[in-house]
């Protein structure tokens, strides 16, 4: 955990509009500024930039942030990556943990090892006899050498310590190669982890070498590798290695997905590797593992839409995302889709036989998950009889149901009725449930803000001297009282006049709506005029619940009387309220 006063000091000394200004056009409005947003496609400034409290904010599609947020987002750093790089800006020097340092010194060990594997493995692949099946093999799959070059594709030998031997001699000690994953321990020393494979360089979103998949050979003896059963094998976690968190082409991929808002995730290396030949520079892929939360962090940096380009038989969707995550979409607030491949051939096939204009249809042509998954379910039942309607109805609103967005389900729900030949009422009564359109407690997603609610927590989160009581009962929508909560304990603790600070905040849909509103550069409203507003608010609820408790008491009674008396003081209050003058 970063010290808190290197985070204090660095965001200080760091100017968010200079920030902005290296990336995107900004000019000054009133006390703040403006800017054209990089996360989405816009003429118009949208981004308003207030460099008092280094915060961001765009009302067009809802980014926002602070610096460090800024650079997470722009260059897919860590957030300690991201406070590094600021500090260095700054001239800062940061407190170093002494045991992270460590850490970090062996990390470093651990990428320089693995870094020297690549020309190792590189310079066997182009030069070493025994690796004539690799380059055939390379050769029939259309890779010329610069192709080979551009990916550093290499050959790990076929003896037991062909690698070790050559990373001693380049100055790698025995300790690095073990963390690398390169090399592990036997009774007569250290031996080489992949032997006999064509070797795919794994680096992770910075460009730092982390590990590599090794791709097995037939033409090769198969008693000279580690695992002949598994067509790959990739490196174990380790230092600097961990499967969940790392996409292979992310390194060279992040721009292209940061510049057109998609990225596309294959099966394998050479898929990858094929997508980019055939231009679509936005392909990554899982090293050997099911996409998984990690991966969609990762992905998110960059962007909200996701394809999964997979062959059409389903299997590889399946492999690559397990039915019982289908509700990922919506909890990651991602566009996940589906490219189905023409024929059930892969992309490393397609482009090989002179099909990538096709590869490119099938990607710019992908669909929503859901709808495909529907789709797919569908397609198992006649539906030209009720018996195969209500069978199909059955196993869609099987999927609708793990649907937790209410608006998204009644958009699914039209569409099923469509595919199947229902009407919207019998999709609804199979679910069960109340869709979206039904009134509920609490604001439905997309539901307007309360107008005066709002206005009254933007009063709040500036913090004027005039300011009085506020509660957590004033806020009746749900949203704004959620956000109301989420800066209390701040408020109790600040002098009047001295802004709430909004760069801690850890639920980003609350920091989004809290920045929306601090950063709207409108006046404020009166607080004499809210203030008449919560009063009377306040009242209403008070008596409600009195004119409930009379009408459970016996008039006759003395608790009746005093309740009545009480009802009749709040009641002249309200009345005063409203008259006096505005």
């Amino acid at each position: 955990m970063a010290d808190r006063g290197d985070i204090d000091r660095v965001r200080e000394a760091t100017d968010l509009v200079d920030l902005f200004a290296e990336v995107t056009k900004v000019r000054r409005s009133g006390r703040s500024f403006m800017a054209v947003c990089p996360f989405h496609q816009e003429k118009t400034p949208s981004m308003s930039l207030d460099r008092a409290r280094g915060l961001y904010h765009c009302f067009g599609c809802g980014e926002g942030g602070d610096v460090f947020t800024f650079l997470q987002k722009t260059q897919g750093l860590e957030f300690t990556e991201a406070l590094e790089s600021l500090a260095r800006r700054a001239g800062i020097t940061i407190t170093r943990d002494p045991e992270a340092a460590r850490k970090r010194g062996r990390r470093d060990a651990a990428v320089a090892a693995l870094r020297r594997a690549i020309d190792v493995y590189h310079d066997r692949l182009k030069r070493s006899s025994e690796a004539g099946p690799a380059r055939a093999y390379l050769r029939g799959r259309g890779y010329d050498i610069d192709l080979i070059e551009e990916w550093k594709l290499g050959f790990a030998g076929v003896d037991w310590d062909t690698a070790v031997k050559a990373l001693r001699t380049a100055g790698v000690d025995d300790r690095a190669m073990l963390e690398a994953g390169l090399a592990r321990r036997g009774r007569h020393g250290l031996y080489d982890v992949f032997r006999g494979r064509l070797m795919f360089p794994i680096h992770d979103v910075r460009g730092d070498a982390v590990g590599f998949g090794g791709r097995r050979l037939e033409e090769i003896d198969a008693q000279a590798t580690n695992n002949p059963d598994a067509k790959y094998v990739n490196s174990a976690d380790s230092i600097v290695y961990q499967k969940a968190r790392l996409l292979f082409g992310l390194d060279r991929a992040r721009g292209p997905i940061a510049d057109e808002g998609r990225a596309v995730v294959v099966e394998g290396y050479t898929d990858v590797i094929a997508m980019h030949r055939a231009g679509v520079k936005t392909a990554v892929a899982t090293c050997g593992t099911a996409l998984g939360d990690g991966h969609f962090d990762l992905l998110r940096r960059f962007t909200e839409q996701v394809v999964l380009a997979f062959d059409s038989d389903e299997a590889g969707t399946k492999a690559a995302l397990r039915s019982d995550d289908l509700e990922s979409p919506f909890r990651l607030d991602l566009d996940l889709r589906v490219a189905v491949m023409p024929d059930g051939l892969d992309p490393a096939d397609l482009v090989q036989e002179g099909r990538s204009a096709e590869l490119i249809e099938a990607v710019e042509s992908a669909r929503p998950l859901l709808e495909h998954r529907i789709e797919h379910d569908v397609e198992r039942f006649d539906v030209s009889g009720p018996e195969g309607r209500a069978r199909a109805l059955h196993a869609a609103v099987a999927q609708l149901k793990r649907v937790n967005d209410d608006i998204a389900r009644t958009e699914y729900a039209r569409f099923v009725a469509r595919l199947i030949g229902v009407d919207l009422d019998t999709v609804r009564r199979a679910l069960g449930t109340r869709l979206a359109g039904a009134r509920g407690n609490g604001a439905a997603p997309g539901r307007p803000l309360d107008r005066a609610e709002a206005e009254l927590l933007r009063v709040v989160l500036h913090n004027p001297p005039d300011r009085g009581d506020v509660r957590p009962e004033d806020f009746t929508d749900e949203r704004l009282r959620r956000a109301y909560l989420a800066v209390a304990d701040e408020l109790a603790d600040l002098d009047a006049g001295t802004s709430v600070d909004l760069t801690s905040l850890e639920d980003e849909s609350t920091a989004g709506l809290l920045r929306s509103l601090a950063m709207d550069d409108r006046p404020l409203p009166d607080w004499t005029d809210l203030e008449r507003r919560l009063k009377g608010k306040r009242l209403d609820v008070e008596i409600d619940a009195l004119e409930s408790r009379l009408a459970s008491l016996d008039s006759a009674t003395d608790d009746h009387s005093a309740a009545l008396r009480e009802l009749t003081e709040l009641q002249r209050q309200k009345r005063a309220l409203t008259q006096e003058p505005s």
